[in-house]
């Protein structure tokens, strides 16, 4: 595993802890988290719809994707969030795509024309452009906003980018969904909302590190094929 997957992987966990510790330590906090299932419901099918068309302006703006899905998640649920977030985040890179290709193409390639991790991309971008979009996307090497932006300087066909990208924020958005919906099963227990037994935290806590445990698989594998795709270490 690499450093840069286990701060990840670290980081995740401790948003993730430090949400719960603080819902269950602050009795205000803790009492506006458990009124957004209730406002996202009075939303009904809006709900989902406004999640997935927050992410433009996420995008553009350089919001980082996973606090707006822990949120999304926590207030829709799994599926309905999944859907939202997978949708969204997709429309949000491929909006930026847009934007640094046609709006600020020339000044962007001022900025990233010295980056060494951004011209061996781009070199493979143009021999093979799906297979690197989505490759990067597995094993992320930038933050979501910024690597949208920097494809836009690159040859990638606006098609290939959006299904890549699509396919390869898959794994995380399932984790993060997971840790946001996980957040809010937590609240309808100790809230009395839904009865829970051992068997079902159980399933809980291995569903999570399932999902963990997956993500950080497919990162480790897209990283060694990144690395051979390009030909050397980025």
């Amino acid at each position: 595993m690499t450093k840069s997957t286990i701060k990840r992987l670290a980081a995740a966990l401790l948003l993730a802890a430090a949400g719960v510790a603080a819902w269950l330590s602050m009795p205000r906090l803790r009492a506006a988290l458990e009124d957004i299932p209730d406002w996202a419901a009075e939303l009904g099918p809006w709900g989902p719809v406004l999640l997935a068309a927050f992410y433009v302006p996420a995008s553009l703006l350089f919001v980082p994707g996973s606090v707006v899905t822990l949120v999304g998640a926590f207030a829709l649920g799994m599926w309905p969030a999944l859907v939202a977030v997978s949708v969204g985040s997709t429309l949000g890179a491929c909006a930026s795509l847009l934007v640094s290709r046609y709006l600020l193409r020339d000044w962007l390639q001022q900025k990233l024309s010295h980056n060494h991790k951004f011209r061996v991309i781009d070199a493979a971008v143009a021999e093979q452009g799906f297979k690197i979009v989505l490759l990067v996307r597995l094993s992320p090497m930038l933050p979501y906003g910024p690597l949208n932006y920097a494809f836009g300087l690159t040859k990638v066909s606006f098609r290939d980018f959006a299904l890549a990208s699509w396919l390869g924020m898959l794994p995380g958005t399932v984790m993060y969904v997971y840790l946001g919906s996980a957040a809010r099963q937590l609240s309808d227990i100790t809230s009395g909302r839904v009865a829970h037994g051992p068997w079902q935290q159980a399933a809980f806590f291995a569903g999570l590190a399932a999902a963990v445990a997956v993500t950080v698989l497919i990162t480790r594998l897209a990283r060694r094929a990144l690395r051979e795709a390009v030909h050397e270490p980025i």
